[in-house]
């Protein structure tokens, strides 16, 4: 980099030049704008945060059934508000490793069948409480117990045993798991004071904010708190949280100025929203799919023949040009694919067929009455017009659809995982056992496909304690196929995350594991 570009690089880090400046002149130089914007991204985090300032969110997936208890927050708001008030043992990096947090450190035996988490000294819970390995072991223990609804309760399943000695909290498992340590990184398990047995919902945590007002489905106000003991997160003095589902209105809050970031930013808006003065798109690719899942176990959907009807009269390549417009890739109806460690190439790709769609159908015995699928703006991103979609290729199949469309508000408390045929998203899992443990196995907390089968059960178990990376990659595509071919997962596209803020925010970083930095960035950016 020449000394012009250099200098211009540092006045544009600390604000005394525009960003559109510094990139018209990179381009002048023939500098790429992808390289010209991950050297000013790495140039304004290098100035080193900045304190101070009221950061506000524009977020969609919010509704009035909200909870801030942690171990049921299964929307996009409650994701990010446990985020700013709470904290897990440890993150999961952009890069996929492992970062302590409230464990200072890991250990496990040599089997991988016991691990001991040493929990970190002086931090401090929001209402005085000093934390102990205590704390950390009865928040285990109560996302370990069927009775408190906790969807982190299918992860917990292999825990035989669990016990504080003095600062370190040992788990012993009914097998090997190589990957368990990652499971604590798990959104659900923010560590709770008393395990969160007394009030889960109070939001007493252990994180950069403190909870002041929270209104489920319009607005939360959360303020730094005082004694947070990380001075690396929690820039800004109050974050306030707007939950606007619609996304043409939460574009307009954000080049408006009422807010200064916003999440699941339409694929087909990206550009218009790009042009707008001062606004930047932030999109990164990894394992987020949108779905159709389907109950197994409930008619029509308990025919196999039916599911896989279903699955050959979606077009995949189509929605993932049409709704996605670019930004993501093809599914396969499993909810894993190459960003994963240990993937299957070798399974054979899905494709539209009407012929084979028929044939099934057919088979299914169906009666020709309407097949239901339920759909909602805040599903996913252009969920209602990628079921429009699917209706219009089961035609050729002569699979009568019809769409339903559910008011946004209450669709994740009463129409997700209640209705048997719906819309909906996974952000993914670092690793694959946590997203088969979170959603596939029999009792998964969030098994929204009532998928119940043995082998493939067994499988995943033989997976998670197999060391020789080989045998755990052929077990796993094993377990790939079988949910593929009798599951009720209709998996059409990987999303990217597309996210955008204002450019009076620094220190973006992007994540591919879930949307807005992995819902970091209330804590870890700061103000220009």
């Amino acid at each position: 980099m020449n000394e012009e570009l250099k200098y211009l690089l540092g006045l544009t880090a600390k604000r005394k030049f525009s960003r559109r400046a510094f990139l018209g002149r990179a381009a002048t130089m023939g500098m790429s704008a992808a390289v010209a914007n991950t050297m000013l991204a790495g140039a304004v985090r290098a100035e080193g945060p900045k304190k101070g300032g009221v950061l506000r969110l524009g977020l969609g997936g919010g509704a009035g059934t909200d909870t801030l208890d942690p171990a049921l927050a299964a929307g996009h708001v409650p994701f990010h508000l446990t985020r700013q008030f709470g904290e897990t043992l440890v993150n999961v990096t952009p890069s996929g490793e492992i970062e302590y947090r409230l464990a200072e450190s890991i250990d496990s035996s040599s089997d991988a069948s016991t691990w001991y988490f040493r929990i970190r000294k002086g931090v401090e819970f929001h209402h005085g409480k000093t934390l102990t390995a205590e704390d950390a072991l009865k928040t285990l223990q109560r996302h370990s117990d069927k009775s408190s609804q906790s969807q982190a309760v299918g992860l917990m399943m292999d825990i035989v045993s669990m016990r504080a000695d003095g600062d370190v909290v040992e788990i012993a498992l009914s097998a090997p798991n190589a990957d368990f340590a990652y499971l604590m990184a798990e959104r659900m398990l923010v560590i709770q004071a008393g395990g969160g047995f007394g009030n889960p919902a109070d939001g007493n945590g252990t994180g950069p904010y403190k909870v002041v007002e929270a209104a489920p489905g319009v607005r939360y106000l959360t303020e730094k708190f005082a004694n947070y003991w990380d001075e690396g997160s929690g820039h800004f003095d109050q974050v306030e949280t707007l939950v606007i589902n619609d996304a043409t209105a939460r574009n307009s809050a954000l080049q408006s100025g009422q807010v200064h970031m916003i999440n699941g930013v339409d694929p087909k808006l990206v550009e218009f929203l790009g042009r707008s003065p001062g606004v930047q798109i932030k999109n990164v690719s990894g394992r987020g799919h949108y779905v159709f899942p389907m109950f197994c176990n409930t008619a029509p959907f308990d025919n196999n023949d039916l599911r896989m009807a279903l699955k050959y009269a979606i077009n995949r390549q189509e929605m993932v040009d049409k709704i996605l417009r670019g930004f993501g890739s093809i599914g396969n109806d499993i909810p894993i694919n190459a960003s994963y460690p240990l993937f299957d190439h070798t399974i054979e790709q899905r494709e539209y067929d009407p012929e084979r769609a028929a044939f099934h159908y057919k088979a299914s015995g169906h009666d020709g009455s309407l097949i239901v699928l339920h759909t909602s703006g805040v599903a996913f991103p252009g969920a209602v017009e990628a079921s429009q979609l699917f209706q219009q290729s089961a035609v050729a199949a002569g699979i009568p659809l019809e769409i339903k469309r559910e008011p946004g508000d209450g669709y994740w408390s009463d129409v997700w995982n209640v209705k048997p045929f719906v819309a909906s998203f996974w952000a993914g899992r670092p690793v694959q056992d946590q997203m088969y443990s979170t959603a596939y196995l029999s009792n998964a907390p969030y098994n929204d496909t009532r998928f119940h089968n043995e082998t493939f059960d067994s499988l995943i178990v033989q997976a998670k304690g197999e060391i020789d990376p080989a045998k755990r990659k052929s077990l796993y595509g094993e377990a790939a196929r079988i949910l593929r071919d009798e599951g009720g997962l209709i998996c059409p596209m990987f999303n990217d995350f597309i996210d955008a803020h204002s450019d009076k925010v620094a220190g973006w970083q992007d994540n591919p594991n879930n949307e807005m930095m992995n819902g970091f960035a209330a804590t870890k950016c700061w103000f220009a």
